[in-house]
């Protein structure tokens, strides 16, 4: 059960970084659906766990080290040869998405720090940048060490203040709360939104395939998760329910709330919010430096390459690297999960 747990707080913690906790993608993806937006979450957090199983049984059958052999598996062509092409391009692609969302996680960390506390968001950044540069040197021991301490007080905190949430708002008026401002399929927007996360998820997922000793385990990992993903993503979502101003205007719209109308929990989810990036950092990272490195001195020259960049690009802005790059990743990564679903 402990190698279970493990491997589903990494998942965990990948999946709840800055865009998550601060309720940007909430707003992206599915409050912006209004109502149906939960029916969004509810599809969304399935499929994500059907994908979470079929990439545990492909690395526990096939002898799958790096993302490279993964794409070996799921892509062949018609005669049984590998189409090194398509791999290639594939392989690019998340690999280029995997650094920008690293990108996204540094920003929002100075971002946090300028909307809260007025300190230059570079400050902030250059402390996540340097924070993760330590736990890159760790390689995934400590990715999973940080993840397995930080991510259940994360869980804890966020179902507290959902709670403590819950108990303000009258569930069976909550429709008049939720004003719909995209006119586009939820179903379509909750698909994407598994998309880009599972092109982030699969190849932290095989850095993670020593913890895994049965077929039991997998099940239960896909599960647990499942279920963890869809809590967290409704109480995010029922917190944005209480922003009393232009939403589209905020950077970080549950930090507002929080910090507006749950005062007295503000500090507790500032450190959710910094836990979340720095936990979804650290495992990106790392699953980019294994899949590009060549050996240990490469890994540790990206690793400073890719910390300073972070830092520079950091000043683009958070709200805005999620709302473009996520939705254009995610479409591109629908090709990669219909593969996935497929293969045998």
């Amino acid at each position: 059960m402990k190698n279970i747990l493990k491997v589903v707080f990494v998942i965990i913690g990948t999946l709840i970084g800055a865009g998550f906790a601060s309720g940007q993608e909430m707003y992206v993806f599915f409050f912006s659906y209004g109502m149906q937006g939960l029916i969004g979450i509810i599809i969304s957090s399935i499929l994500m766990g059907i994908i979470i199983y079929q990439t545990l049984k492909l690395l526990d059958k096939y002898e799958i080290r790096t993302y490279k052999d993964f794409l070996d598996i799921l892509i062949t062509s018609k005669k049984g040869r590998k189409t090194n092409l398509i791999e290639n391009i594939i392989n690019l692609i998340v690999n280029i998405f995997i650094v920008i969302t690293f990108l996204i996680m540094v920003a929002g960390f100075g971002a946090y720090f300028e909307q809260e506390f007025g300190i230059n968001s570079l400050i902030g950044s250059s402390i996540l940048a340097i924070l993760s540069f330590a736990i890159f040197l760790t390689s995934v021991k400590g990715v999973v060490k940080a993840n397995e301490l930080l991510v259940p007080i994360l869980i804890i905190f966020l179902v507290i203040i959902g709670l403590i949430n819950l108990k303000s708002i009258n569930l069976s008026e909550l429709g008049d709360y939720i004003i719909r401002t995209n006119e586009s399929s939820f179903i379509l927007s909750a698909i994407v939104y598994c998309s880009y996360n599972s092109i982030l998820l699969i190849p932290v997922l095989i850095t993670l395939k020593e913890l895994l000793k049965s077929k039991k385990q997998i099940s239960l990992i896909s599960i647990i998760s499942t279920l963890i993903i869809i809590l967290l993503s409704v109480i995010v979502y029922l917190i944005l329910v209480r922003v009393d101003v232009d939403i589209t205007k905020l950077e970080m719209p549950a930090v507002y709330v929080v910090s507006n109308i749950f005062t007295i929990l503000k500090y507790i989810y500032g450190f959710i919010i910094l836990g979340s990036i720095f936990t979804t950092s650290i495992s990106l990272g790392t699953s980019f430096l294994q899949n590009v490195s060549k050996n240990r001195k490469s890994y540790t020259q990206f690793a400073i390459i890719m910390c300073i960049t972070s830092v520079i690009i950091s000043k683009i802005g958070f709200s805005n690297l999620i709302n473009f790059l996520y939705p254009v990743f995610g479409y591109l990564g629908l090709i990669q999960i219909w593969k996935i679903l497929i293969v045998k």
